[in-house]
This record gives C-alpha cells, structure tokens and sequence, in this order.
C-alpha cells in the first residue's frame, strides 16, 4: 500500500476530527468566533478547499509512525483511528502558532487568502489563535477513549512541551530581527523551535501511541527534528536561489526581507562582500540578483546545500534505527524522501 493510498484514507478522516474539535464553538453566540476558525482552517470564505487547508503533513507523520511502530509489538496498525485525536492536536498547534505569526510578522496573506487578523481585527484574531491552542489541549484529552491514562497523558506531555519549543523558537526569530551580531550558533537553536520541534513532537507522539519502546520512541523523535531541520535549510536555501514557479514566493523574497536565514549567516561570517553589502543597508528589487550571486559566489549555496544532506542523512539513519513497519512503515519512507527531495 503506497503513501498516495494510505494518505486518501487517513486525510479525510484527519479533516472530519479536526471539524469535530472545532465544532466546540459552534454555538450562537459564538458562531462568529467560529466561523473565523473554518476559515482559517479553509473550509470557509472565499478561495476555500485544499489549497487553503494545507498538506496537513504534520497529522499525517503521527499517524504513520503509530501504525509503522505499532507494528512492531504486534498491534493492528490498521487501528491508526485511534490516534486520530493526537493528530488533531498537531495541527491545530500548528494553525494556532500560523494566526500569531501572521500578526506578529504583519502578513496580510496566508495560503492565497486574507489572514485572520486582516478579516477580524487584531484583538479577535490573537483570541482565536489561543482558542486553536485550547482546542489542541482538549483534542489530546480525547486520547483516554482508546488508550491507558498513562499513555494518553505521556502524549500530551510531548505536546505540551513541544508548544514550549515552539514559543522559544518565535521568541529568538523575532528578538534575532534587529541583531547584527548573530552567528550560525544563533541560529540551530532558533530552527530547533520551529518546524522542526513539531515534526519531532508529531513523530514522538505517533511512536508513543504506537507502543513503541523507549529507544524506539527517541528514534522516531531524532528522525522528526532531524527531518525539519533538513527541510528548514532547504526552505533557506530556496528562499534565495529558489524557482518562482516550485516555490510559490518571489525568488530571493528572503533577501529582500532581510531574513537572517543560513547563508546569509554563512556569507556574514565570511565577512566579505556580501557582508560589506548587507551592513551597507536593505536590498533592494533592483539588487537582489546581484547580492544572490554574489552570496553564491562567496560559497553560501553550497555550504547550505551541504547542512541539508548531513541532516537529510540523519533523519533517515534515525528512521531506520526506528525500523518502522509494514504499510504505513513503507508510506513513511516515501513520505520522508517526498519531503526531503525538494528541487530548487
């Protein structure tokens, strides 16, 4: 069974649960309240459907890495379903940190679409970002139907500690906004709380609820950091030298916005002409090709090309040390290359 099988089966039935958990606000007087929260999911308001709603990956990685570890001490790992509050959870984290993040970072667009903060103001927007992260908190709760307390509350721990990862990883990104003294040593911390601390957690919580030992458990865990830091160094390195056309932003929008990403770290550390460039203030459109090839020129391409293949072949060291199993273990796999494989 392929991933493309065992995702047309598992993405439903993670829309339907998330619907559920939303569906806590849906009285009358809080309609509106949760009408913001369909719309930012994507399932309401103009230009609704998949496009709006994600890849969902992150609810996906949970289920897989239940039913490929729950393989290995002889569960059904076809009974994915059960999980299926845990995979929730993620992403309503994810879409809770998404509605802070357009505020903080003043982005007027999520996904093609007005954000939240644009349709709703402000005040109401930070309101419904928190009420996404309650939500995750009680959608995890839902775990005691199916599994042991102890093993419901083990899950939630990884989650609540991941959403403290994550809220330590925005607050170096936005105090790093202003700095001029920063190094690559600033930075794998600051990595370390976004993307890559909820695959982690998404991985870790899957192996737990797939019964998985303790060793198994942290391979699956050092394969999900390991995957998102892999994926945030490619993501820098697109933001750069990137294809308009793969990668859906305008090429060299990280330059532009004066993001402190990996090989602009690199290419300040060399303290050369790009250095002396950057230092002489903001890049401009009329610049930026120039800068970007100077960047490269200096090295910082292939030096970020480098980063990514060492964590790349990390994260998937880990998955085998894993030895995720079955279908779900093969669809993992696929899922992992498919993520990892992304072209400039």
């Amino acid at each position: 069974m392929s991933l493309k099988t065992l995702s047309s089966q598992m993405l439903p039935a993670i829309e339907s649960e998330l619907q559920k958990q939303v569906a806590r606000l849906d009285q009358p007087r809080t309609a509106v309240y949760h009408e913001m929260l369909t719309y930012h999911m994507g399932w309401t308001g103009q230009g609704a459907g998949s496009e709006a709603t994600g890849k969902r990956i992150r609810p996906l990685m949970v289920l897989l890495c239940a039913a490929a570890a729950g393989s290995l001490d002889g569960l059904d790992p076809h009974n994915w379903q059960s999980a299926l509050p845990a995979a929730a959870s993620v992403e309503l984290v994810h879409n809770f940190s998404l509605v802070h993040d357009d505020i903080q970072d003043n982005s007027e667009k999520r996904r093609g679409r007005p954000t939240l903060w644009t349709q709703w103001g402000i005040p109401q927007s930070i309101n419904a970002g928190d009420g996404l992260f309650v939500l995750s908190n009680l959608a995890v709760t839902d775990l005691t139907r199916a599994y042991p307390a102890e093993t419901a509350l083990s899950t939630a721990r990884v989650l609540h500690e991941t959403c403290l990862d994550l809220t330590r990883g925005q607050f170096m990104d936005i105090s790093y906004e202003k700095r001029l003294d920063l190094s690559e040593d600033d930075y794998w911390p600051m990595i370390s709380g976004k993307t890559a601390a909820l695959l982690a957690g998404c991985c870790q919580m899957g192996a737990i609820l797939g019964g998985a030992d303790s060793a198994t458990e942290q391979a699956y865990r050092d394969f999900g950091l390991s995957l998102g830091l892999a994926f945030q160094v490619q993501d820098d390195i697109l933001g750069i030298w990137g294809d308009e056309a793969v990668t859906g932003k305008s090429a060299a929008s990280d330059l532009l916005e004066g993001k402190k990403s990996l090989p602009v770290l690199y290419g300040l550390g060399k303290n050369a002409g790009f250095a002396q460039r950057w230092q002489a203030g903001p890049i401009t459109s009329a610049d930026v090709a120039a800068v970007a090839k100077m960047l490269a020129d200096e090295g910082a391409s292939d030096y970020a090309q480098d980063k990514s293949k060492e964590w790349t072949d990390k994260a998937l060291a880990s998955l085998e040390k894993a030895k995720p199993q079955g279908e779900a273990g093969a669809a993992l796999r696929e899922l992992a290359d498919k993520l990892l494989g992304r072209k400039a």
